[in-house]
């Protein structure tokens, strides 16, 4: 079990960087330990592209190293205390991804003018504001948790982005949707005029159609296929 796991962390690490969210050796995703010993995460000092199963560590609750090397993530208490808050999460996924950064820097709202807004809106992604420093405290870690309450994603304001969803597969699929989402919105207004976006029903009725728990299954294989067929 601990393979799989760790392979999927690594699987995660590299779709991310494949999307262009690598910032040098900042970012990361987590998977719950099935045993409840806490997080399957990758190291700190690696970039996302140069992870890979052997490099994966298993981080208790209170950061502890409980198997693996090297330097624990500074904040593993994203993953930890989100966990802990929401115990259905069994993927969390922190990074810097640049579109998303700066849409929630702009304080606009995320407008569904695309698909892959659906996923998200309604309701509007929370925002949290509290500090743009890293989150290397539990205290931080629970208020993150708190301003990401049920949602699928949060911006950490002037910082990165949050994703989580039932397991890591989803998270990471998130994280990359709201990217995409972040950048077609900025394409959109540069174009000017009065954008046009769904209402409340249709994004319902979308994120059925296009999101649903097989649609994501697929994309997420093809994205596995894409970085491990090169």
């Amino acid at each position: 079990m601990s393979q799989e796991i760790r392979e999927l962390v690594s699987l995660s690490s590299r779709i991310l960087a494949d999307d262009g969210q690598g910032d040098f050796i900042w970012g990361h995703s987590s998977a719950r330990d099935p045993e409840g010993r806490g997080i399957w995460i990758k190291p700190s000092g690696l970039g996302l592209e140069e992870i890979t199963p052997e490099t994966v560590q298993l981080v208790g609750h209170d950061g502890t190293l409980l198997e693996g090397s090297g330097a624990v993530q500074f904040e593993y208490p994203i993953h930890t205390e989100i966990m802990a808050a929401r115990p259905e999460v069994g993927g969390v996924v922190h990074t810097h991804a640049p579109n998303a950064v700066a849409l929630a820097a702009a304080g606009v709202d995320l407008l569904p003018v695309s698909h892959s807004a659906n996923y998200f809106v309604p309701p509007q992604v929370p925002r949290y504001t509290d500090t743009a420093d890293l989150i290397m405290t539990q205290e931080l870690g629970i208020d993150v948790a708190k301003c990401l309450d049920s949602a699928r994603a949060l911006f950490l304001v002037n910082h990165g982005i949050v994703t989580v969803g039932p397991d890591l597969q989803t998270a990471t699929m998130a994280a990359l949707l709201l990217e995409q989402a972040a950048a077609q919105q900025l394409r959109t207004l540069g174009f000017g005029g009065t954008p046009s976006y769904s209402d409340e029903a249709e994004s319902l009725s979308k994120r059925d159609h296009i999101y649903n728990e097989i649609a994501l299954a697929k994309a997420w294989d093809y994205l596995v296929r894409k970085v491990t067929t090169r």
